[in-house]
Order: structure tokens, then C-alpha cells, then sequence
């Protein structure tokens, strides 16, 4: 089939759009205009030219009765939206222009846009990455998901403590959505289930209706356009004027409170019980939607349901959507009449899960009780599955057991491939925590290690970079990003590392830039940038960071006039608020950060920065300017990471275990150009079993005995020296992730960076070589991976061989 084009468009016509836009949708004109109408204006402008694209691939998928690839997560962190469509239309230009003839400072409404709150880290980034692939390489999709109201919170810090509240990104209208009323679905919860006339019928207690608001995603060149559909909790019956009437103006609205809480806020605290009821009800909700949507889409192509999986291909992100199994199957046999087997068989063949942990407690259980009740239906057709399960394959792992519904073995069962997310935690999957699966359903576990969308994670996020790729190799890179390798041959090349480091010197004053103006940090961009920026938890080891800076702090103290590398350790990253150890962990890090950055001996040489509030535009200005990228998780821990690929593609060397894609990265970039440290993910549970082995290692170690000495005496915390001796002891007793036993190793690995980083001719050469080899991290070859061997589906737009290259 032909690629579809984007009509070419001058600045002077398309600056007509926004005043367009700006007089007939926001009611506007020039003289009166605010920031938010330029940028309301701007965004439905660019939407504009994303539509017919969007008709266009949707035409074209109902033509060629293409098979769909259906992924459901609950977390789409898509950002800011206004560059990326620019940048995938090939209009990012002609949108400067055009508003710089209007008087108006593109950069400035770019920043003016929130980010939508859709996710929490790497989990829901993958997702919009992956929404990106699927678009750029023309493989028809939709995205499914929850369209949260406040979506993740907003972090603020009180006397250096994490506080939470509610983040308000659909304050203002959402431009790049499209309301959907007439997409609605009935979401049943609790009640009871009986038999009539020898089949069982569920009689729900609660209803709320499913309605869908779609956002389209554009890929490179605008040659295909996918949907973002997420879903808004609405009531059967908005308000109930009887009781409004009656004087009871609470009982009126509560239906609508009722339903809205279902997609108020992502991931609820769930150390309650009525916020596990919350989670799970949220997790049923947009599957049961989902599921019947696509069942819907399905049949009104006249779809022979022998023939689904033929047309239908769905992906689990994680575990949140794993009732979809059962949800499947309860539409086959209720609603569609096939019988049990035909109905596990056929839902089988349409489903994929990807296992994101090897962590226990993230393999979602749900306690049988709370499962039974909400879910009634649900809870006897897992039975069914289960049962299926044991006979069919001689299994002895059970779904339901001790009590507890288990979503992790319940995916694995009902999916025809199970994929892990990096070589190491493929293996380790199979390892571990579905050892017996593996063993019951030998060739289900495959490998598809993760990747970045190129086209934010470099094109758009690093220009001075982008310029000089696009000088040295040419322009065809964004959507073959193995091209990068090209750059290789220029690594010994004086005059292309000076430009090389004169991208990451221009990004460093970016970002010292940015933190002055918004926080009123001073940096030094001549210092090193070293960032951690994740999620904190305990396996990340954000701890160990903070450990050797105070030990290096103890260092230069007592040596002044070493020759020290000065430094900027920057951390990035929110805690669940029901976290209390990663809080605490925050609460150090501050506290630590205002003694060390008072310190007149060492503030020269050492600071510690801690923005608050990380969301994916921070990012964005972080990683472009990083020198060093922290990636030193527990090893076997981590499953893949992507900011370890973002980092290394922005030309930030790695220092990390060998955990997750740490062990791709680094063959690809080789091991002369990775800072290794640690045990081994063997060596750690060798380590494990052994006694005392924390307190061991910090009695080996009189450095780290120092710095956890200072912590627990109240060194950082003089109003409150005990305020940290709970996590000190913890760490003696319970350093379940080793940060006590690889303490020395990454100590002794960063002042090996110390050393390169002092040549900078060699720094820049190893940062060069970072960017130059891993183009394989690529999110397109990812999907493509899963296109091959999941889905079996397949593009509907012409081969990259036939593709113009543009600038």
C-alpha cells in the first residue's frame, strides 16, 4: 500500500490555522490572547493535521481486515504532546516560524503544556514508547488505558520530606483528546451469581458505564496514525433529583462521586482495604471496557469468533489487566455461547502477558474474599481456568491458593506467550518465579528486551545532538536508529568530539539554566553531572548513591586539596505514598544535600540536587545534559530499565550492575566503556545465605561503618538525631537488596569514573561511543520483535526501503 503524506505547509498558512483556532475555538483575538490560548490554539492547529492520517490508517486497517494489536495498561505516561506531534508531522520548524511571525515564543508555549499525569515511571513511559513504534511502523493498534482525573500526585518537599498532592493536569481542557459518548460499556461489580435454566447469570449490586476519550498518536512522518483510548468512570444515573428535592443534596450527587472515584487518581493506596476494593475495581474497569470494545470492533466487521485471534492480538502490560482472561471468557460463554474449553482456548490465543518484576510482591494477589465479592463471576470462571489448567497440563501450581487470587500465575495460564523484558530477567523468569510454569509449559517464556522511542528520547529532547548526527550521517536515523552506528568511525576524530562535547555543554547550561530559574540552584556545568533519576525503591539503591557521596564528602573534607573531580549528584524520583523506607530514603537525601551544599570546604566540589516533582518533561532536560547515568540496582532485580537506553543514546556513560538491559547495553557499547560494579545476580542470592552478611561487610568496610555512623547519630538530622536510626538498623539487619555488600565496589568504580572523566578527550570519545552503539535499544525493533513472534501481525504502511528521508 502507498505511505500516506502530510500536505506541506507554509509558516504563513499555518500560523492562519492557530488564528484560526484562536478565534473560532478559544474565542479569542491577538490583543487579548493569554499563554494558554496560544498554546490551545497551537495544539488544535497540529491536531488538525493529525486527523485525516487517523481516518486515513483506520480506513485502511477495515480494508485489509488487518489483524489489531490491543494493549492494555494501566499507565500511558505520554507527556507533553505539542513537539511530539511537531517533530512526527515534520513541522516543528514551520510551527517556530509561524508563531514567531505572531509575536510568540514557541519554547515558552511548549513548556506552558501540562504533562498528563497518565503513569508513574518506566512502565507507563514503555507504553507510550511503545504507542510511538507501532504508529512509526504502521502495525494498526489501540492503546487502552485509564484517563485519570489526577493521575499521579504531585511531590513537594516540607523540611525535605515527600508531600503529596493531588496533581491537576486535566484542570484545563485536554486538547489532543476526542470525547467519545456514544463508545460506552456497562461495568458491573459485586452481587451474586445463580443458575437459570443450567447456565449461570451474574446479577450485579453496581453498575458505572465506561466512556471512552481518544487521543491519536502520530507516527514519524505522519505515515500512520494509532488510538490512545482511555476510559472515564460515568454513573448509570448522573443525579437523582428525588433526594435533591427532598433536601438531601449529598445522596443527589453520589452516584456521579461514586463512579468518578473509579478514575480519579492512579494507583490509591492500597494498604487499605477499601483501597485495594479502589485498585482492583479500577483494574477491572478499563479491561472489561477494553475487552468489550474490541469484541464489539470485532463483530461489526462481521467477524466469525472461530476466527478471533486471527484478527485480535492483546497485550498485557504487567499484571493490572490480567482479569482479562476471565473478562474474555465470560463474554465468550455468557454472552456468545461457546462452551468452557472453546472459550479458555480461544481467549488463550488472543492473549500475551509481559512480566515486568522479579520481585514477589509486585505479582499482584488479591485476598479470595475481596476478589469473590466484587467480582463474583469472575471469581468462578477462574476456578474453571484453573481446573482447565491442572488437567490439561499436569501442573501443580494452582491460581487460587492459601487464601489469595494469584494474577501473575492466572496471566501466565491464560496467555499463549509469556515474554520477559531483557535476556537476564527472561532467563531469570524462568528461573524463578514461574520456574514450574516454565517447566509445565515449556517455549511460553520468551524474551523481547524493552526500548525507547527515538524520535522524544533524542530527536526531541536534544537538539545540538540531533544537529550533529544529522551533519555526520544523515537524516534517515530517527526510525533505523542502528544507523547511529555510523558515528563510530568519527570516535577518533578530534573536531567531531569537540562538537560532540560542545552538544553536551550546551545541554549541561540547559539544564543549570532551568534549575536557576525554577528553583534558584546555582550549578557549575563544568562539574560532572551524575543523575539517578527512577522511581525510589529500595532495589534501585538510591541509599548506596547517597552512602558513597557522603563518603566521598568525608574524603575531600579531609584532603582538601586532593585532586577531586567536582561533582553533581542529581536525583530524580517520586515514592508510593505508602512507602515508608523510599520516604525516609527522600528525607535523607534532602537532609544530606542541606549540610554537604552549606559545607564551605567541599560546595565546590560537591553538591547534591534534588528537583522535586520528576515527571517525563524533567527528564527530558535531565538526561540530554547527564554526564554519568546511574544504573545500580540490586542485580536479578531490575527487569530491564529504559532510562539506562536513554541515558547511554544521550551520550552518558553507564555505571551500573549487571542487572536488566545493564548487560545488553554494555556488550553493545563494550565493557571498556561501562563502569561495572557488584555482585552478580547469583553471587547476590550465594550472598543472601549467608549469615550476618550485612553487618559483615560494613565490619570489611571502615568507610561505609563512617558514613552509617554519621546517618544514625543524627549527623544530617540535628534536630532529630534519631530520625534516621529505624532505616540504619534496618539496613544492619535486613539489607535485603546488598546495598552494605557492593557499598566498596561502587566506591572504587566511581573513582574510576573520577579518573576518566579528568581526560576528557577520553570522556568524550566513551560518551561518543555510547550514543554511536546502541541503536538496537530502539523501540520500533522492540515491536517488531513482538509483531514476529506474539502477534504475528504485520505493517500496513510501505517498507522502510521506500521511504523518503527527510530532514
Amino acid at each position: 500500500m502507498p505511505d500516506m503524506s502530510i500536505p506541506p505547509v507554509t509558516p504563513q498558512d499555518f500560523g492562519a490555522e492557530i488564528l484560526r483556532h484562536l478565534k473560532h475555538s478559544l474565542g479569542k483575538d491577538e490583543s487579548h490572547a493569554a499563554l494558554y490560548d496560544w498554546r490551545m490554539s497551537l495544539s488544535l492547529a497540529l491536531r488538525d493535521r493529525v486527523v485525516d492520517p487517523w481516518f486515513e490508517s483506520t480506513r485502511k486497517t477495515y480494508e485489509a481486515r488487518g489483524k489489531r494489536v490491543y494493549y492494555l495498561s494501566m499507565e500511558f505516561l505520554i507527556g507533553r504532546l505539542i513537539e511530539d506531534v511537531a517533530i512526527n508531522l515534520g513541522m516543528e520548524e514551520v510551527a517556530q516560524a509561524a508563531l514567531a511571525e505572531l509575536g510568540q515564543d514557541y519554547a515558552k508555549i511548549v513548556a506552558d503544556e501540562p504533562d498528563a499525569a497518565l503513569g508513574n515511571g518506566g512502565l507507563g513511559r514503555l507504553a507510550a514508547c511503545f504507542m510511538d513504534s507501532l504508529s512509526t511502523l504502521g502495525i494498526p493498534a489501540y492503546g487502552y488505558g485509564i484517563r485519570y482525573e489526577h493521575g499521579l500526585f504531585e511531590q513537594h518537599f516540607e523540611n525535605g520530606a515527600q508531600m503529596e498532592t493531588a496533581e491537576t493536569w486535566l484542570a484545563q481542557r485536554h486538547a489532543w483528546e476526542f470525547e467519545r459518548p456514544e463508545v460506552s460499556y456497562p461495568i458491573h461489580f459485586g452481587g451474586h451469581v445463580d443458575e437459570a435454566e443450567g447456565s449461570p447469570v451474574w446479577h450485579p449490586e453496581e453498575t458505572v458505564m465506561a466512556s471512552a476519550y481518544d487521543t491519536p498518536v502520530i507516527g514519524w512522518q505522519g505515515r500512520w496514525a494509532n488510538t490512545l483510548r482511555l476510559w472515564s468512570a460515568k454513573p448509570i444515573t448522573a443525579f437523582d433529583l428525588a433526594s435533591f428535592n427532598r433536601g438531601d443534596y449529598m445522596a443527589a450527587s453520589a452516584p456521579e462521586a461514586l463512579a468518578r472515584t473509579i478514575s480519579r487518581v492512579l494507583y490509591p493506596d492500597d494498604t487499605t482495604k477499601t483501597g485495594k476494593e479502589l485498585r482492583l475495581k479500577q483494574e477491572y474497569f478499563f479491561t472489561s471496557a477494553s475487552i468489550q470494545d474490541l469484541l464489539r470492533r470485532f463483530l461489526s466487521e462481521g467477524g466469525d469468533l472461530a476466527e478471533l485471534a486471527d484478527h485480535v492480538a492483546i497485550q498485557l502490560n504487567d499484571t493490572h489487566p490480567a482479569i482479562a482472561g476471565p473478562e474474555l471468557v465470560r463474554l465468550l460463554m455468557d454472552e456468545h455461547g461457546l462452551d468452557v474449553a472453546r472459550a479458555i482456548s480461544t481467549a488463550r490465543r488472543c492473549l500475551a502477558y509481559t512480566n515486568h518484576t522479579l520481585l514477589p510482591e509486585a505479582l499482584e494477589r488479591w485476598p479470595e474474599e475481596l476478589f469473590q465479592s466484587i467480582l463474583p463471576r469472575h471469581h468462578r470462571i477462574i476456578q474453571l481456568i484453573e481446573a482447565a489448567h491442572l488437567a490439561d497440563s499436569g501442573s501443580a501450581v494452582r491460581i487460587i491458593e492459601h487464601g489469595e487470587v494469584k494474577m501473575g500465575e492466572l496471566a501466565f495460564v491464560m496467555a499463549h506467550k509469556v515474554n520477559g523484558v531483557s535476556a537476564l530477567h527472561s532467563d531469570l523468569v524462568k528461573e524463578t518465579v514461574f520456574a514450574d510454569l516454565n517447566r509445565d509449559y515449556p517455549g511460553r517464556i520468551i524474551n523481547q528486551t524493552n526500548g525507547i522511542t527515538p524520535r522524544r528520547w533524542l530527536y526531541s529532547c536534544n537538539p545540538p545532538l540531533r544537529a550533529l548526527i544529522n551533519e555526520t550521517i544523515g537524516t534517515a536515523w530517527p526510525d533505523d536508529l542502528q544507523q547511529l552506528e555510523g558515528l563510530s568511525a568519527h570516535a577518533g576524530d578530534a573536531a567531531f568530539l569537540d562538537r560532540f562535547q560542545a552538544a553536551k555543554d550546551a545541554n549541561k547550561a540547559r539544564l543549570a539554566d532551568w534549575l536557576k530559574a525554577r528553583d534558584g540552584v546555582v550549578l557549575d556545568p563544568a562539574a560532572m553531572f551524575d543523575v539517578q533519576i527512577k522511581r525510589i525503591h529500595e532495589y534501585k539503591r538510591q541509599l548506596m548513591n547517597l552512602l558513597e557521596t557522603i563518603a566521598l564528602w568525608n574524603e575531600i573534607r579531609e584532603n582538601p586539596n586532593g585532586d577531586w573531580t567536582p561533582r553533581v549528584k542529581i536525583f530524580g524520583g517520586k515514592a508510593a505514598p505508602g512507602y515508608v523506607v523510599a520516604k525516609e530514603i527522600i528525607h535523607l537525601i534532602n537532609d544530606t544535600a542541606k549540610l554537604i551544599n552549606a559545607d564551605p570546604a567541599t560546595r565546590d566540589l560537591l553538591q547534591i540536587v534534588y528537583p522535586e516533582n520528576y515527571n517525563v518533561s524533567m527528564a527530558e532536560i535531565l538526561i540530554p545534559a547527564a554526564d554519568l547515568s546511574e544504573q545500580i540496582s540490586t542485580a536479578g532485580k531490575e527487569a530491564s530499565g529504559t532510562g539506562n537506553m536513554k541515558f547511554a543514546l544521550n551520550g552518558a556513560p553507564t555505571i551500573g550492575t549487571l542487572d536488566g538491559a545493564n548487560v545488553e547495553i554494555r556488550e553493545c557499547v563494550g565493557a571498556e566503556n561501562f563502569f561495572l560494579f557488584g555482585l552478580t545476580a547469583a553471587e547476590v542470592t550465594a550472598r543472601r545465605a549467608e549469615p550476618n552478611y550485612a553487618r559483615r561487610a560494613v565490619e570489611a568496610s571502615p568507610r561505609l561503618a563512617r558514613v552509617l555512623k554519621q546517618i544514625e547519630s543524627g549527623v544530617f538530622s540535628p534536630s532529630d538525631k534519631g530520625r534516621y536510626s529505624g532505616l540504619i538498623q534496618g539496613l544492619l539487619d535486613h539489607d535485603y537488596f546488598l546495598v552494605t555488600c557492593d557499598f566498596d565496589s561502587y566506591f572504587e568504580a566511581q573513582r574510576r569514573v573520577d579518573t576518566v572523566f579528568a581526560d576528557q578527550a577520553a570522556w568524550t570519545r566513551m560518551a561518543a561511543l555510547n550514543t554511536a552503539r546502541v541503536g538496537w535499544f530502539s523501540s520500533d525493533r522492540t515491536i517488531t520483535g513482538y509483531a514476529r513472534d506474539i502477534w504475528t501481525a504485520s505493517s500496513l504502511i510501505a517498507s522502510r526501503s521506500s521511504r523518503k528521508d527527510v530532514a
